[in-house]
């Protein structure tokens, strides 16, 4: 992943609101979450909005899916301390910049994104020939770029989806980074830093630019992050200046991958509620332990005296995440030669899965007990997401000549 400036070191990430979740969005999604949030500025969001998108007959089932998905978060350890949590829909600044963005944005980009054709294909029981399919990708470049994320945690099925945003605020800028007069502004604002350290961003800069030198680049933005005279437009026009475009706007944010998750739903497949074979995070501890243990195990060994292969049978997926060396040694040994029989297999998956599950429904309950918690918790986040929205969108009515006296 390539440098970005301090001043954009911040991760946004969202999820539909599905309802309860269940222990592969927890692998997935939420264990990565929690580490985020302890190294960076973190906003997590529900997107109703782009639920809307394929789900828009039947919107009642939103706001209990909202509510149950967040109190999930939380759950799991989000810690709206560390963490803005908000609704999407709740920041109509998110809205004004997709509306603004479709302005300059190529139909044929949005037509191009692999997940386009990939879906309609998918959901063929559903009408997606609306407007509001066709232009999600873009609605979720503006979910980004509206708080100038610089990451997004994205698998590798989503990285098509940031080069999206990235070619979007690219082409924002050249419209609307060369402001009248800019490379005099930059020179300018360059004389604020001192004589010592403007000598210094030019060298960077000259190096950069003449040689391409990527270190060169790296000290430049590090020496701009360090300067306290600097206005937030200053820095901005130095940042464009300094890599031999504009003002830099919005900034182009770069993909953080993710491991793809490696839960694996009852029958082996991925972990999915459309191919109901889920473990849910709350679910109830006896329901767990009967779905655990009726799970289907190597179809070829079909008496407890056939020996079994770990790689045909779905149990060892789960024994790989949940199991140390010793447990699987075991497994390995006592399933090929029959030495254990399935039931006494799933035990320690049992176990283990029980275990992981049981502080978290804990957490659950006490926000199950406290909806107002709940709710003070998204209207607080709601609130510090949307101040700087706004900053956002001041900037971006300014650069398009929207700002009426």
């Amino acid at each position: 992943m390539n440098s970005v400036p301090a001043q954009h070191a911040r991760v946004l990430s969202g999820m539909r609101p599905t309802g309860r979740l269940h222990l592969g969005h927890y692998h997935g999604v939420l264990k990565n979450w929690v580490e985020l949030q302890h190294e960076y500025q973190c906003f997590f969001f529900v997107a109703d909005w782009h639920a809307l998108t394929t789900h828009y007959e039947e919107p009642e089932i939103i706001p209990d899916s909202v509510n149950e998905m967040v109190i999930d978060w939380l759950a799991a350890g989000i810690n709206p301390g560390e963490a803005r949590l908000f609704i999407q829909s709740q920041i109509p600044e998110h809205a004004e910049l997709h509306l603004l963005l479709s302005m300059i944005t190529p139909l044929g980009w949005l037509e191009r994104v692999p997940s386009y054709k990939d879906q309609q294909e998918r959901l063929k029981e559903r009408d997606l020939n609306t407007y509001g399919f066709l232009g999600y990708p873009l609605l979720q470049a503006a979910d980004i770029l509206v708080y100038k994320a610089g990451m997004v945690p994205v698998g590798e099925d989503q990285v098509a989806h940031v080069e999206l945003t990235r070619e979007v605020a690219r082409r924002f800028n050249h419209l609307y980074g060369r402001e009248s007069g800019f490379a005099e502004l930059a020179e300018e604002a360059s004389k604020k830093m001192g004589k010592k350290a403007a000598r210094l961003y030019h060298d960077y800069r000259t190096a950069y630019q003449q040689q391409g030198d990527q270190e060169a680049l790296d000290a430049a933005r590090a020496l701009l992050e360090g300067q306290q005279n600097l206005t937030v437009n200053d820095r901005e026009r130095l940042f464009g200046y300094l890599e031999g475009g504009g003002r830099i706007i919005l900034p182009e944010p770069q993909p953080m991958l993710t491991k793809a998750s490696k839960m694996p739903g009852l029958d082996g497949q991925k972990m999915s509620k459309s191919y109901a074979n889920t473990i849910a995070l709350r679910e109830r501890p006896e329901v767990v332990e009967k779905a655990l243990r009726t799970m289907p195990t190597d179809t070829q060994r079909v008496r407890r005296s056939d020996p079994g292969d770990p790689e045909r049978c779905p149990v060892w997926a789960f024994h790989k995440i949940y199991s140390d060396s010793g447990v699987h040694e075991w497994v390995n040994q006592g399933c090929r030669s029959a030495g254990i029989g399935c039931i006494e297999c799933k035990q320690p998956i049992i176990d283990a899965v029980l275990q992981e599950l049981k502080p978290l429904q804990e957490r659950a309950r006490e926000f199950e007990e406290q909806p107002d918690l709940v709710r003070a918790i998204l209207a607080e986040g709601t609130e510090a997401a949307r101040d700087m929205a706004q900053q956002t969108l001041n900037e971006v009515r300014a650069a398009m000549s929207l700002h009426y006296r």
